[in-house]
């Protein structure tokens, strides 16, 4: 039950990030608009939703006394609770604070964001991933992300016209203006 519940969250927030557009923002500011959207995404449930929520899971030493904090919890009535992480880069810390969170019976999701070649964790952490294009940034400050719509990075249509037979061309081609070019 858990496990399905999770993969239909998983897919309900990837299909809600799809939507999420921006241009050239720094990589801070990419992080806090996709927490934006899953906070979003969370209170359209009717979910209470807290950002920066204490973990479970201690900070490492010497700050050990302290709770590591997660980016994104959520508690909904009708289920356990939903914990999300958003990170630009694949983390052990990450890893290890979304287990324990699925140790003590949440539903662990990491939104994994940037130009691709995303490592999986491993389970029960069900991975979202939100696919950003970068370049260097113009002012020379390191880079810059952007997003379009889904719609806008589907393939092209292709041309119904049939194409018939192509007479082969012989090459390389003769130059321009001698006999035999058609000029």
């Amino acid at each position: 039950m858990v496990d399905e519940d999770g993969e239909r969250l998983a897919a309900s927030l990837t299909d809600r990030l799809d939507a999420v557009t921006f241009a050239d923002l720094t990589t801070d500011q990419v992080t806090a608009r996709l927490i934006d959207a899953v906070v979003d995404w969370a209170g359209e449930r009717g979910w209470r939703v807290y950002r920066r929520a204490s973990s479970v899971l201690p900070l490492p030493p010497p700050m050990s006394a302290q709770q590591s904090v997660l980016d994104v919890a959520c508690a909904r009535p009708d289920g356990p609770p939903v914990v999300v992480e958003v990170d630009h880069g694949t983390r052990r810390r990450t890893w290890e604070k979304l287990l324990a969170e699925a140790d003590a019976g949440r539903i662990a999701l990491w939104v994994r964001w940037g130009a691709g070649r995303f490592t999986a964790p491993p389970p029960p952490i069900r991975m979202v991933t939100c696919e950003v294009g970068r370049r260097p940034d113009p002012t020379g400050q390191g880079r810059v992300h952007s997003r379009s719509p889904r719609a806008d990075r589907l393939p092209p249509e292709h041309s119904a016209v049939r194409v018939e037979t192509v007479a082969a061309v012989e090459l390389p081609l003769p130059p321009s203006g001698s006999p035999g070019d058609g000029a």
